[in-house]
């Protein structure tokens, strides 16, 4: 989502949230500007920023284009505007090699908002560690090939 009029019209569509990510950058950080007309049109409650990491840095453009800023750095920043983070860790992203635990204990004491941890969880150990660090997990390959059962998954939220 990269206009304050689509994140509108999503919401208006019945959207919950919307997320954003590369339009919530600028060249010299946080676009401000941006996210604050995103939140005075939508509501802070109902925006997710999208904090790709790559290398330790943020990276935006389908990934493409590193910024100099981290994750750790931007979170309290970008507080005011939003009502959480997707944070993915692209080093491991689809990779199945397991995630950087350490990265997402760091964001997790970086802010109070939501978190959903993305990039690399592959085993129930990650999904324990992440859930009883108060983060949620986003997962994709580990589900599709079968490594996660959507079984095991649920008796962990039952």
């Amino acid at each position: 989502m990269r206009t304050v009029e689509r994140a509108q019209t999503l919401i208006e569509q019945g959207a919950h949230r919307v997320i954003v990510g590369t339009s919530a950058f600028a060249k010299s950080g946080v676009n401000q500007p941006f996210l604050a007309a995103l939140r005075d049109a939508i509501g802070r409650e109902r925006l997710i920023v999208a904090v790709d990491s790559k290398n330790g840095r943020i990276v935006v453009k389908g990934w493409r284009e590193a910024t100099e800023l981290t994750a750790e750095e931007v979170l309290r920043p970008l507080e005011p505007y939003c009502s959480g983070f997707l944070c993915t860790y692209v080093d491991k992203e689809g990779m199945l090699e397991g995630t950087d635990l350490e990265w997402f204990r760091r964001l997790r004491a970086a802010t109070a908002l939501e978190l959903t941890a993305a990039g690399g969880i592959s085993t129930m150990d990650e999904v324990r560690a992440l859930l009883a660090m108060d983060i949620h997990v986003a997962l994709g390959m580990a589900i599709y090939t079968g490594r996660l059962r959507l079984e095991e998954l649920a008796s962990l939220v039952s």
